[in-house]
């Protein structure tokens, strides 16, 4: 079963994250197999961390819910809190077989919060900039309750236009970036 979660960084911890960062890194390498996608959240003005995405493989929501909260900025309070929701991998690859590679051009998390009806359940056009692409669902797998996208794409607006607009409760753009050890 596929995840995503979403750790969103309390104000002022950046000094506490950095200080985190290995036991970060180290704790997601135990990781490595099932990872789909991982990377912060930005600031789009300096580029300071905002947060941390993170995609995986697991056995079920227990296993997510234990990867979520174990990780060491949650122990120590780096995080103001977590959307974690299980996740559907439309395009059947991990960021690492983007073929844009890891830099270049702008990438965002592009984040639809259910409301109602499901809404872009296939892929949209120009998957060619998606570096993933799936909808939220509940622990069943059910229920939709929403969408993500991890994208390149020219600026914000570019890249919220990836999901249809009056279709959500609420979209969020966040700068993004590739994660993990270089």
């Amino acid at each position: 079963m596929e995840f995503l979660c979403y750790h969103r960084d309390r104000a002022d911890s950046l000094t506490l994250r950095q200080e985190l960062l290995e036991d970060h890194w180290s704790y997601m390498d135990r990781y490595e197999k099932e990872m789909i996608a991982r990377g912060p959240t930005l600031t789009a003005v300096d580029g300071e961390p905002t947060g941390s995405v993170h995609i995986l493989d697991l056995p079920g929501p227990a296993a997510a819910r234990a990867f979520a909260f174990d990780e060491p900025g949650h122990q120590a309070g780096v995080y103001r809190d977590v959307l974690l929701r299980r996740w559907r991998n439309l395009l059947g690859r991990t960021m690492w077989d983007f073929p844009g590679g890891r830099t270049g051009g702008n990438r965002y998390l592009v984040l639809g919060l259910g409301a109602g009806r499901g809404a872009d359940l296939a892929l949209p056009p120009g998957r060619d900039e998606l570096i993933a692409y799936g909808p939220l669902l509940s622990d069943d797998g059910g229920t939709w309750l929403g969408t993500a996208a991890l994208l390149r794409a020219a600026d914000r607006d570019a890249a919220r236009a990836v999901l249809t607009a009056g279709a959500y409760a609420a979209i969020e753009v966040h700068d993004w970036q590739f994660g993990g050890r270089s």
